[in-house]
């Protein structure tokens, strides 16, 4: 009887791999060799596929009649003998007649017709002010003492919000953590996980406990205070939310985003989506709502929106 020596399976697994490289090695860089037939009918097809159309319109047009007097040959340089057709190619003309809302205009003199002009992205400009100078000083700043320092998000914090209900203090940054701190004792007390990437901004409801956050995966999520449980979850942004605003009347949340739109959300009716408001031709930043429902939008390219969101 022969002894068979007997292998770990990583060995066995670790030889299997090297007998399968040394196989398949020497015919890695090997290509099939080409077959012209087989180039010539894919180009031919590939040919009769992008420019069929244009041939078949080409061979349908009428045949024009030959001139026998008609002078097919360039002039010779200098020969002004030489009387053709007017020009009628179409070339940029410069006129005072020429404004951007027509699309041609036509010369009097010529043919020639002029192409629109590209009317440049408009660029509000601020009016311009003296500085400001300084009036009154309510409260010097004299090197405070620091009293807490609260560690525990590993990147940028990007929303603090604090809770007038509770002695809680919330925060979101881009390592994709919401925390909610305990004021009394200084420290983390809940973690709300579910964002899938850097988290913006963040909200408290005034009346009940519920926080909205939102982020850069396009989605603003509400959560349960107490139970850290993701209620809802509202989608419908196609790029980063950087606002969320929390009010206790309808619209209960108000979302801005860097697609350009602001969206109403409605609570009651488990985070249905009521409203878009589109208006903005940039990156939206901040919110900001007053009592009397008055909305401020502000945008990446110097822009603020006042909306009544009952009108939109």
């Amino acid at each position: 009887m022969v002894d068979v020596q007997r292998h770990s399976v990583h060995t066995l697994v670790f030889r299997s791999l090297k007998r399968t490289h040394d196989t398949f090695l020497m015919n890695q860089g090997l290509l099939p060799p080409i077959d012209p037939e087989l180039e010539r009918k894919k180009k031919s097809i590939k040919a009769r596929d992008t420019y069929g159309d244009i041939v078949n319109k080409v061979k349908n047009q009428p045949v024009k009649a030959k001139n026998p007097n008609e002078n097919l040959d360039p002039p010779p340089p200098g020969d002004e003998s030489f009387v053709g057709a007017q020009s009628t190619s179409l070339v940029p003309v410069n006129t005072p007649a020429a404004t951007p809302s027509s699309a041609v205009a036509t010369s009097s003199a010529s043919n020639t017709v002029a192409m629109p002009v590209k009317k440049a992205p408009l660029m509000l400009k601020p009016q311009w002010h003296p500085p400001w100078k300084l009036y009154r000083v309510i409260s010097g700043h004299l090197g405070g003492k620091l009293k807490v320092s609260l560690t525990g998000h590993i990147s940028s914090v990007r929303g603090l919000a604090f809770s007038h209900r509770h002695p809680y203090l919330f925060s979101c940054g881009e390592d994709r953590q919401v925390k909610c701190w305990d004021l009394e004792y200084n420290k983390v007390i809940r973690h709300y996980h579910g964002h899938l990437s850097a988290v913006y901004s963040l909200a408290l409801h005034p009346t009940i406990d519920v926080l909205t956050t939102a982020g850069r995966d396009a989605t603003a999520r509400i959560w349960d205070m107490r139970t850290k449980a993701n209620v809802h979850t509202l989608t419908g942004h196609t790029n980063t939310v950087a606002s969320v605003i929390s009010q206790a009347a309808e619209p209960q949340v108000i979302t801005g985003s860097h697609d350009c739109t602001i969206r109403l959300w409605d609570l009651a009716a488990e985070g249905k989506f009521i409203q878009n408001l589109s208006g903005h031709n940039s990156i939206v930043n901040c919110l900001a709502i007053n009592p009397e429902g008055v909305l401020v939008s502000g945008a990446d390219n110097g822009t603020m929106y006042m909306w009544d969101f009952r009108t939109g």
